[in-house]
């Protein structure tokens, strides 16, 4: 293995959990449009962009809208989950996160967030964590979404490692994925769907080790 001197973190169920606040959002959207939509349905979307999980929200109601509305549509979406998350702080960051940060900051590892969100910024300034990471890639700054590796081969590319020389963190299917196409180490975190598909699974991270691994 390749020394390691960088690591890529999704954003939402790695570092955060706003998993339900998009899924109440999204369930309004669906509900406007007399589709039915519950916590099943939202795993079809997670890691998945703004514009995509509406078409597999439509799809899933075999409906059919015209432009104007699915833009109205993506904008509701994103205000319904905003208003939901105005009072996010640090308190909420998930279990070994603020730890796993700091350490690594020690050693010297290079940071970086690679999200499909497009309130990445916004999010990790709430979080009180923007400072530790050298770089953003989110959903603004990518033209393929995941499990495309586009969001992490760019954020490579900024902070000027090799592929081999991270770890992405990522809760999603498609991030492992994205992360593994793209030759990264893909680390899955919180979900036991992803286990098998991961090279490496932990709980959460206070169970990742850095010293085992930097």
């Amino acid at each position: 293995m390749a020394k390691i001197k960088a690591f890529l973190f999704d954003l939402d169920g790695v570092l955060v959990s706003t998993e339900h606040n998009h899924f109440i959002a999204w369930q309004r959207c669906a509900h406007s449009l007399g589709i039915a939509f519950t916590e099943k349905e939202n795993e079809l979307l997670k890691g998945v962009s703004r514009v995509d999980s509406l078409r597999k929200i439509l799809a899933l109601g075999s409906k059919e809208i015209d432009q104007a509305t699915f833009e109205s549509l993506l904008v509701s979406k994103n205000e319904f989950y905003l208003e939901s998350i105005q009072n996010l702080s640090q308190s909420n960051l998930l279990p070994g996160v603020l730890d796993l940060l700091n350490e690594a900051k020690r050693r010297g590892i290079l940071l970086g967030v690679g999200s499909s969100s497009k309130n990445a910024l916004f999010i990790l300034e709430k979080l009180q964590i923007l400072s530790y990471f050298s770089v953003v890639i989110d959903g603004n700054g990518v033209t393929d979404p995941k499990p495309h590796p586009e969001v992490f081969l760019n954020g490579a590319e900024a902070l000027k490692v090799d592929p081999s020389e991270c770890f992405v963190f990522e809760d999603a299917a498609s991030g492992i994925a994205a992360a593994k196409a793209g030759g990264f180490m893909a680390v899955g975190v919180g979900n036991p769907n992803i286990s098998s598909a991961a090279d490496i699974y932990f709980n959460d991270l206070t169970e990742f080790r850095l010293d085992i691994y930097a």
